[in-house]
């Protein structure tokens, strides 16, 4: 079966660095998109970005600080965040799936907290 496990969140702070990974299993990694979601709390689910064979995407709200790639011999992806805002502070999610709609991904992890301190 599928397996997400994301880790690497953490505590923060302001312009700070943190590198997001997330490991999969239970199916053809090397050719399958995967993306990345953040849900801070009260709020609904939003789309940080996504990886495919044909390139990445990213939210306007992360796009030049956020990086996404992944190592296909370790069936890992990757979230790399730079200059963290507070704002950034959410719960991240990587997902199967490709696009900016969230109805375009299936089998979720389990999420890992990111906070960014002021």
């Amino acid at each position: 079966q599928v397996q997400l496990v994301e880790s690497g969140g953490g505590l923060v702070q302001t312009g700070g660095s943190l590198r997001l990974s997330c490991a999969a299993s239970g199916f053809i990694f090397s050719s399958t998109a995967m993306g990345w979601f953040r849900q801070a709390p009260g709020k609904e689910r939003l789309f940080v970005g996504s990886i495919s064979w044909s390139g990445t995407v990213y939210a306007d709200s992360v796009k030049g600080r956020f990086t996404i790639f992944r190592d296909n011999a370790k069936n890992t992806v990757y979230l790399q965040m730079n200059s963290l805002k507070p704002e950034d502070t959410a719960v991240y999610y990587c997902a199967v799936g490709y696009g900016r709609n969230i109805n375009g991904y299936n089998s979720w992890g389990q999420g890992t907290q990111v906070t960014v301190s002021s």
